[in-house]
């Protein structure tokens, strides 16, 4: 099977449905050879339809917050297909609740699946990929994590989700630094479609229905051919970058960049702060002598 991403051996975790299904089912229509994670039986469904379409892809249902699990996922695919090349990051859940009436349960649940979710497979696979390269085998690896744009911009009722989904964008920083190294790139995306999560959400409803005619912008097969060439090796040294998605529409997240700033070569004053603050919001103008020369 032709590609580009042919012959590259891709995890994708959240497969069974939603965005990790069409990851999925896109990635092998480049070629790829899939591990489909899922915790139930829709793994094996999205494993058949890609091998009754001439692909190749395996099922490996499990949790992928549990850190033993996670390990030997990463293992059924080197064991499988005797490498790894990418790891695409994409299950989570949420438990939308007002800060006030969050339970605990539901704030560890989602940090669990989606934080520690996206942190147990990558570490796992990380190991991996640092051994080969200490071998002095050749690593060219991708790894896509999945944020959101409560993590990066906040939504009111998802003070877990944002969280986890902030904490997730941080985490790629972090691991593009660290495992440049080894020849691994990480970047993320930040999705913006129509799942069994997004439809469920009173607020998306309207934006989430399919149209009577013309383009579906909420169809989550719109973001895969994003994750397609990030996890192939035409990405090259795109690494460290979070991408915002929906419909036609790709942006990067400028997220990480130093904003305006005010200078001075001492301490400030409390009284300095507040005209400071308000001058670079913009909001009223601030006094020169405050900044100096």
């Amino acid at each position: 099977m032709s590609g580009i991403c042919r012959n590259r051996v891709v995890v994708v975790t959240g497969a069974g449905q939603g965005l990790g299904r069409e990851h999925a089912l896109a990635l092998a229509a480049e070629g790829a050879r899939i591990v489909v994670n899922d915790m139930g039986e829709s793994a094996k469904a999205v494993a058949e339809e890609i091998t009754a379409s001439g692909g190749t892809a395996v099922a490996d249902l499990g949790d992928i917050s549990d850190w033993g699990y996670a390990e030997d996922l990463i293992g059924r695919a080197v064991g499988e297909f005797g490498t790894l090349d990418a790891l695409v990051n994409n299950a989570g859940i949420n438990r939308d609740r007002m800060l006030v009436s969050m339970t605990e349960a539901e704030w560890d649940l989602v940090l669990k699946v989606d934080l520690k979710g996206h942190m147990a497979p990558l570490r796992h696979a990380a190991a991996y990929w640092r051994e080969r390269s200490k071998q002095g085998d050749p690593v060219d690896a991708r790894v896509v994590n999945t944020s959101s744009g409560a993590g990066l911009m906040g939504s009111v009722g998802q003070g877990n989700y944002g969280a986890a989904k902030a904490g997730i964008a941080a985490l790629t920083v972090i691991a593009a630094a660290e495992l440049a190294r080894y020849g691994v790139t990480v970047n993320a995306v930040a999705p913006s479609a129509r799942t069994p999560m997004t439809e469920a959400v009173e607020a998306f409803a309207d934006k989430m229905r399919v149209p009577e005619s013309g383009f579906d912008r909420m169809h989550p097969g719109n973001i895969s051919p994003l994750v397609v060439w990030l996890a192939s090796a035409d990405s090259g040294a795109v690494t460290g970058r979070v991408f915002e998605a929906e419909g036609g529409t790709i942006g990067v997240a400028d997220g990480w960049q130093h904003g305006t700033q005010r200078v001075r070569d001492r301490r400030w004053s409390p009284a300095e702060i507040g005209p400071a603050v308000h001058g670079m919001l913009g909001e009223a103008p601030a006094p020169a002598e405050v900044y100096g020369a």
